[in-house]
C-alpha cells in the first residue's frame, strides 16, 4: 500500500514535465505489462526502449550492461574473407607445437605456460590471417601487444612461418647459449621479432592506449601520416584488476582514439582460479567500458549455441546466463551431461523442457566447447566490427575455454595455469582431436616431436600469402636505417659554460632554459616531446605553452582566462607538449611510445619527460623496466630532487633514493648534476650516443635519468681545465683544489678529498672554505656526477680482470694522485656514493640523508640529517684525526663550536 504521506517520484524531479498525463500513461504501461507479462518481460521492453534512444541519439546515460549474449547476431555476421578449414589446420600446428615446445622444455625446468595460448589461439589466428598489418607495406603497420603468456604460441607461429627452427624452439625460456627464446616478449632479448614487453600485467593496457594516442599526436604535428594504422592490445580478464590497465580507458574514449582495440581473453580464469568466482566479469567489464565510454563488442557463444538461443521463446535461457556466476560455468565445462541438465537446465521448468530437446552430445558440445572466441567466423565479426566504429575505440570481450583442446585435464581446471606439460597419452589424444598427421613412432623415448606440414605445403603458402597480402611477418620488429639526428648548435649548451655570474639560479631552471634553446633548433626541435605530469608551473616550463602549444585533438575550443597573458595557456592540435593531467603512469606511457618511435614508425623522437623526482622511481619503476626493455631513448628528469632541498612539503616529497633505484635498471644512465654547464654537457653528449654517432662499444638504446633541483643558487663558470668534459660524462672531475679556490692553507697542511654530488656540493664548498679558514686544512673539491656510472665502469674493469685483460677503474684513476682520505656527500642515502667504495684506493667515509624527510627549512633539515657544512667539516677532521693528521681533539672543539 503505498504511503500518501512519500515523496512521490514526480517531486523529486528537477525537469519540467510538459505533458503529466503522458507521463502517466508511460508508467502504467509499464505496471501493466509488469502485471501481465511478469518482471522480466517489463525488463525486456525498457532495455530494448533504451537501445533504440541510443540508437537514436537521444541524450540519456547509456545502457551500461547487456545481456549475456553475443553483440552481433549469427544473421549479422560477415562472411570470412578467406580458407577456415585451411586456417583450422594451421590453429592445429601452432597448438601443437606451443604445447611441444613449453612440454619439451620442462625437462629442463625453465617452464612455460600452456593453457592461456590453447585458450586465445583464434583470437591471434584470425588477426594473423585478415587483420594485423606488417611493416612492410605503407607506413608503420599495426602495433600488436601480445599477452606475454601466450607467446608460445606466437613462436610455434613463427616456426610454422620459417622466421624460427626447431634449435630455437627447442632453447625456449634458454638464451644463454645465444640462440634461445625469451620467456616473454623482450624487445632486448629479441628485437627482430618482439615491439613490446606486456608480461608485467598492467603495462601493456596503457601503453596501448598511449601509443594509439601518440601515433595521433606524430600525425596532427605532421610528422608522419599514421591514420592506416592501428592498435591491438590483448589482455587477460584477470590483468584487467590491475590499475594500470583501467586508469587510462576515459583518455582513450575522451580523444576518440578509434585506432585502438583491447582483445581480453574471457577465459574467466586467472593464476589461482576464476576472476569473479561469484560473479561475471564480462558483464563487469562490459559496464566499465561502457561506462568510460568504449564501444563494446561481445563474442561470447560459438555455433553450436545458436540452436538453444532459438529454442528459448520465453528468455528463460538468457536469463539463466546472466544469473550463473562464473565458478559455476568453470564447474559446467568439467562435469558431464546429467550435471548440467540438472544444474543449468534444471532450475527453470521452461529450460528443464527445452533440455528434453537435447541430446547429451549437444549439450557437451555447447558447454565444453562452444565459445565465442573459439570460432573464427565469431572473432572474425567482432574484428570487423572494431575497425568499422569509428569515433570511440573497441574492446573486445571474447570468451573462452582456458586450456582449450588439451584435454580434460587441463580446461578450465584451477590449477592449470601452473600446469607445464602434457603426458605422450594426453599428445596422442590432442593430436587425434585436431586430425594432425602425426604417427606414435614419431615419439621417440618419450619425447614429443614438433610438427611441420613442410616449407612448401598448403598451409605454409596460405599463411605466407596472407601475411604478403596485409604487409609482411608478424608481429616484427624494425629499425629502419636512417642518418642520425644532426647535433645541434653548439652555442645552445656553450651558453651554460659561462656561469650565472651572480644570478641565482636553480637546476631545474637551467634544464628549462636548455630545452627552450634546444626546440629552437631549425632541424631537430620539433622531434622533441616534452611531457609532464601537471606540473609545468612548479618546473617553470610555462613560457613554453605559447610558443610550442599543449596537445589537444579538438585543439581550443574555449578562450583560457589568462589569454591577456604573456605566458597563456594554449592548446592545439598540433601542439608539442604533453601536459598529461595528474597521472606518472600516464606520462611514463606517453614516454615509452615517444622514445620508441624510431623503431616503431621510423621517425626519432627526443622526448624529456620532467616529473617530481620521488614520484618517478618509486612509483613507476615497473614501466622504467618496461622502457629499458623496449629500447626506448630519451631523458627523464626528476625534478625537485633530493631529501633535503623540498622540505617545506614533507616525508613524502622528499627523495632520498631515486638515484638508488635508477642505480638497479642497467639502461638508465643516471646523472646527479650540480650545475648548468653540467647538464649541458650530459644532455649534448645523451643526444650524440642516442641519437647521433655512437661511440664503438656503446649502446645508443639507453635512456638518461638527470636529477635536477629547486634550490636557486649562483652557477659557476666551466672549470678549464684537460678532461672537465670527459669526468662529467665518465662520473666525477676535480672541480677545484685548495689552492685554485684562493684559500692558501699553511705548509703541510693536512689534505682531504671532498666527493660531492647535485645541490650537496654547495655544503661541500662551504665545507672546504671552514676546513681551511678555521682548521688549517687543504680541501679538494670534486663533482661526482654520476655514483652509477662509476660504479659500473669499475665492474666492467673487474670482469675484464677475469678475462685477462688490465684495465683500471676511471675513478681510480681520477683520484689516482689525490691526496688524503676520501669524503662522499649527496643529498641521498649513503648507499648512492657508497657504490664505489670498494674501488677507492683511500679510505673511505661518506655523508647522506638517510631516514624519512621531516618539514623544516633546508638548513633545519640538513643538520638533522648531518649533511650540512658544519657537519661536513665534523665528519672530514674525524677522518683526518683516525689518521693522526689532526688531533683528535679538534673533532670535539669543531662538534661544540657548530652545536652539533
Amino acid at each position: 500500500m503505498t504511503d500518501p504521506n512519500a515523496i512521490q517520484p514526480s517531486e523529486l524531479d528537477q525537469l519540467p514535465d510538459r505533458d503529466p498525463e503522458e507521463t502517466a500513461e508511460w508508467r502504467a504501461s509499464l505496471d501493466a505489462v509488469t502485471k501481465a507479462a511478469g518482471p522480466h518481460r517489463a525488463a525486456y521492453l525498457m532495455r530494448r526502449t533504451l537501445e533504440r534512444a541510443e540508437g537514436a541519439g537521444l541524450a540519456l546515460p547509456k545502457l551500461l550492461e547487456t545481456d549475456y549474449v553475443n553483440t552481433i547476431t549469427t544473421s549479422a555476421e560477415p562472411t570470412v574473407d578467406g580458407d577456415e578449414a585451411m586456417e583450422q589446420r594451421i590453429t592445429a600446428w601452432n597448438r601443437w607445437n606451443a604445447a611441444a615446445m613449453v612440454t619439451r622444455g620442462s625437462k629442463h625446468g625453465v617452464g612455460g605456460h600452456i593453457a592461456t595460448f590453447a585458450s586465445a589461439a583464434w583470437l591471434y589466428e584470425t588477426g594473423f590471417n585478415h587483420f594485423f598489418k606488417g611493416k612492410e607495406g605503407d607506413g608503420s603497420g599495426d602495433q600488436l601487444y601480445i599477452q606475454g603468456h601466450a607467446s608460445p604460441g606466437i613462436y610455434a607461429r613463427a616456426f610454422l612461418d620459417g622466421r624460427l627452427n626447431e634449435e630455437q624452439l627447442d632453447n625456449f625460456r634458454r638464451e644463454a647459449g645465444g640462440n634461445g627464446l625469451p620467456s616473454y616478449p623482450h624487445p632486448r632479448r629479441l628485437p627482430w621479432l618482439w615491439e613490446f614487453p606486456t608480461v608485467s600485467m598492467g603495462l601493456g593496457p596503457i601503453s596501448a592506449i598511449y601509443q594509439a594516442r601518440f601515433n595521433r599526436y606524430l600525425t596532427s604535428r605532421g610528422i608522419k601520416d599514421l591514420t592506416n594504422s592501428h592498435v591491438w592490445a590483448f589482455l587477460g580478464d584477470g590483468e584487467m584488476d590491475e590499475p594500470e590497465s583501467t586508469t587510462a580507458l576515459t583518455l582513450a574514449s575522451r580523444e576518440g582514439l578509434d585506432n585502438l582495440t583491447f582483445v581480453i581473453n574471457c577465459n574467466l580464469q586467472r593464476l589461482d582460479g576464476p576472476v569473479r568466482a561469484n560473479f561475471k566479469i564480462v558483464q563487469e567489464l562490459e559496464a566499465q567500458f561502457r561506462g568510460a565510454g568504449w564501444n563494446v563488442v561481445k563474442s561470447l557463444w560459438g555455433t553450436a549455441w545458436d540452436e538453444l538461443f532459438q529454442l528459448d521463446t520465453t528468455g528463460a535461457l538468457v536469463r539463466r546466463l546472466r544469473e550463473v556466476p562464473d565458478a559455476q560455468v568453470q564447474t559446467y565445462q568439467t562435469r558431464d551431461a546429467a550435471y548440467i541438465r540438472e544444474d543449468f537446465f534444471g532450475k527453470d521448468p521452461a529450460l528443464a523442457e527445452m533440455a528434453k530437446l537435447l541430446s547429451d552430445d549437444k549439450i557437451l558440445e555447447c558447454f565444453h566447447y562452444s565459445r565465442g572466441g573459439h570460432e573464427s567466423r565469431k572473432v572474425y565479426a567482432a574484428y570487423r566490427a572494431a575497425l568499422a566504429h569509428k569515433g570511440a575505440p573497441t574492446v573486445i570481450l571474447a570468451q573462452t575455454v582456458k586450456g582449450h583442446t588439451l584435454g580434460t585435464g587441463f580446461a578450465s581446471k584451477n590449477a592449470n595455469h601452473q600446469m607445464k606439460k602434457l603426458s605422450v597419452d594426453e599428445f596422442k589424444d590432442m593430436r587425434d582431436l585436431l586430425g594432425l598427421p602425426i604417427k606414435d613412432s614419431d615419439f621417440v623415448d618419450g619425447v614429443v616431436p614438433y610438427g611441420h606440414p613442410g616449407a612448401d605445403s598448403p598451409e605454409v603458402r596460405y599463411l605466407q600469402e596472407r601475411r604478403a597480402a596485409l604487409g609482411g611477418p608478424a608481429p616484427a620488429r624494425r629499425v629502419h636505417p636512417v642518418a642520425p639526428l644532426p647535433a645541434p648548435a653548439d652555442k645552445a649548451f656553450a651558453a651554460f659554460d659561462k656561469g650565472s655570474g651572480t644570478q641565482s639560479v636553480a637546476t631545474t631552471m637551467a634544464f628549462v632554459r636548455l630545452v627552450k634553446d634546444l626546440v629552437r633548433d631549425k632541424e631537430t626541435g620539433k622531434r622533441w616531446v616534452p611531457i609532464v605530469p601537471d606540473e609545468a608551473r612548479t618546473f617553470g616550463m610555462e613560457s613554453l605553452f605559447p610558443s610550442l602549444g599543449i596537445y589537444s585533438p579538438k585543439g581550443q575550443t574555449y578562450e583560457p582566462v589568462d589569454r591577456d597573458q604573456l605566458m597563456y595557456y594554449k592548446e592545439a592540435k598540433n601542439g608539442q607538449i604533453l601536459n598529461e593531467g595528474i597521472t606518472e603512469a600516464g606520462s611514463m606511457a606517453d614516454f615509452i611510445a615517444a622514445s620508441t618511435s624510431y623503431a616503431t614508425h621510423g621517425e626519432a623522437m627526443i622526448p624529456f619527460y620532467i616529473f617530481y623526482s620521488m614520484f618517478g622511481w618509486q612509483r613507476t619503476a615497473d614501466q622504467m623496466w618496461q622502457l629499458g626493455d623496449q629500447l626506448g631513448r630519451g631523458f627523464l628528469v626528476g625534478a625537485t630532487a633530493g631529501r633535503t632541498t623540498l622540505t617545506g612539503e614533507g616525508l613524502q616529497h622528499a627523495d632520498g633514493h631515486s638515484p638508488a633505484i635508477a642505480a638497479t635498471n642497467p639502461a638508465a644512465l643516471t646523472y646527479d648534476p650540480a650545475f648548468a654547464y653540467e647538464i649541458a654537457t650530459i644532455v649534448k653528449d645523451g643526444l650524440r650516443r642516442m641519437y647521433g654517432e655512437a661511440a664503438p662499444g656503446e649502446d645508443p638504446n639507453v635512456f638518461y635519468y638527470l636529477t635536477v633541483y629547486n634550490e636557486p643558487m649562483p652557477q659557476p663558470a666551466k672549470p678549464s681545465a684537460a678532461g672537465v668534459d670527459e669526468g662529467i660524462v665518465k662520473g666525477l672531475y676535480r672541480f677545484n683544489t685548495a689552492e685554485s679556490a684562493g684559500l692558501t692553507p699553511v705548509a703541510n697542511a693536512p689534505r682531504i678529498q671532498l666527493l660531492g654530488s647535485g645541490t650537496a656540493i654547495h655544503w661541500t664548498l662551504k665545507a672546504q672554505k671552514m676546513l681551511a679558514e678555521e682548521w688549517g686544512v687543504a680541501a679538494d673539491v670534486w663533482s661526482a656526477t654520476s655514483w652509477t656510472e662509476l660504479r659500473r665502469d669499475a665492474l666492467e674493469a673487474d670482469a675484464a680482470l677475469l678475462r685477462g685483460e688490465e684495465r683500471v677503474p676511471y675513478v681510480r684513476q681520477a683520484l689516482q694522485n689525490a691526496e688524503g682520505p676520501v669524503l662522499a656527500v649527496s643529498d641521498y642515502m649513503r648507499q648512492v656514493p657508497d657504490q664505489i667504495a670498494q674501488w677507492v684506493e683511500q679510505d673511505w667515509s661518506s655523508l647522506g640523508a638517510d631516514g624519512f624527510g621531516l618539514s623544516d627549512t633546508r638548513e633545519a633539515a640538513r643538520r638533522h640529517f648531518g649533511i650540512d657544512a658544519e657537519s661536513i667539516v665534523v665528519a672530514a677532521l674525524a677522518q683526518l684525526a683516525k689518521r693522526g693528521e689532526v688531533q683528535a681533539t679538534a673533532v670535539k672543539e669543531a662538534r661544540e663550536r657548530y652545536g652539533l
